[in-house]
């Protein structure tokens, strides 16, 4: 019944859309802005060698962005266009690459390929008060697929195993002196376009960012729900925290937390735990950049990340990269990173190890219009 809620929504958005566009062209006002379209073609090709040698071609299974081993791919190939008027907005993305492969591995062959689709509508005039239905791009965390818009080569293990996308009705809030961003969502699920099979139930999900100036933003996101089918249902609460400071404009600091809780059994009272916090430090002076990172993942259940021979998961992470930006359109970047585990996790040949190197190369192709 609670999905059935999360479709309806969704066709009443798409439905008064079509009826306000509908009105606008019949009756337009001079005062009114014109509408926009944006169109964007992203294009991100790598090269990553991984020491281990994976004799799949596939990096550690926690890794699901710039994962194949020793061969040139493509990450993420998108082309997307945006439409945004003063009362409505709507968003669509086709993709393929090895991004939507992995990342997308639960969905149909033919949904793999939707980076997003939405459609919005702003319920006040003289209110930044918006309602979006469709498949968004996720509430969680600072990284996105896009790897232009973010300062590191390859995502931090908080990215790679929180939701990148969801799929469900949002109702969000901008303040007039645009410090204030609240927001508040029904969802799918743990970042799902289709809904998982037995499932019936919905998930929630809150964000709040708050900016008091353009140096310092903080960000609060939250989810609740369940993961399983119905009759194995266990519930999921996860809490994702991070804050952005650029003292000045070359310098910037993210620092983020993620933390989460899980039912050990159906009906039961009892959870297992995850944490895991980053630190990112970056430097740009035109063309050059410069980032760092340092980050750890602690899961002792496995709820999120896969073990080894049963052992508690606790990872250490640390890389490095510079980045030649070459005019508005390309940029061309470089990474090493490093991975060391408690016990031996990595697969060298026929023993483990505790240590794993990586090294990527890659080129983006950015044209927006």
């Amino acid at each position: 019944m609670m999905c059935k809620c999360v479709h309806k929504t969704i066709r009443f958005v798409l439905a008064n859309l079509c009826i306000y566009c509908t009105s606008f062209v019949c009756a337009q006002d001079s005062t009114v802005a014109e509408p926009k379209f944006t169109a964007r073609l992203f294009l991100d090709v790598y090269y990553s060698y991984d020491f281990s040698q994976p004799l799949q071609k596939e990096k550690a299974p926690f890794l699901y962005s710039y994962n194949r081993h020793n061969e040139v791919n493509v990450n993420l190939a998108l082309a997307s266009i945006q439409y945004k008027q003063q009362r409505v907005r709507a968003a669509v993305g086709i993709m393929t690459g090895t991004y939507s492969r992995y990342n997308l591995a639960s969905e149909t062959a033919l949904l793999q390929h939707v980076y997003e689709a939405n459609a919005g509508i702003r319920l006040f005039k003289q209110k930044n008060l918006w309602l979006d239905a469709g498949i968004l791009p996720s509430h969680i965390g600072f990284e996105s697929a896009i790897g232009k818009d973010c300062q590191t080569l390859t995502r931090s293990m908080l990215a790679e195993n929180s939701p990148y996308y969801e799929t469900g009705a949002r109702v969000s809030y901008t303040s007039a002196n645009r410090k204030w961003y609240m927001g508040a969502l029904l969802l799918n699920g743990w970042q799902r376009i289709v809904p998982v099979s037995g499932s019936k139930s919905i998930s929630l999900g809150t964000q709040v960012t708050w900016s008091p100036s353009g140096k310092f933003s903080f960000n609060w996101s939250s989810f609740s729900g369940n993961t399983k089918p119905d009759s194995i249902r266990r519930q999921r609460y996860f809490q994702n925290v991070y804050a952005r400071w650029a003292p000045v404009p070359q310098w910037q600091f993210i620092a983020g937390f993620d933390f989460g809780l899980e039912q050990t059994r159906p009906s039961v009272n009892r959870y297992h735990s995850w944490f895991a916090p980053v630190l990112q430090i970056s430097y740009c002076k035109q063309p050059w950049a410069f980032a760092a990172r340092a980050e750890y993942f602690n899961d002792p259940a496995g709820m999120i990340m896969p073990r080894v021979e049963q052992l508690p998961f606790r990872m250490y992470g640390y890389s490095a990269n510079i980045d030649r930006h070459l005019g508005s359109w390309g940029l061309w970047r470089m990474e090493w990173r490093m991975f060391q585990h408690y016990t031996p996790y990595f697969l060298y040949s026929n023993q483990r190890k505790k240590m794993n190197h990586l090294l990527t190369c890659s080129f983006l192709f950015d044209l927006k219009r």
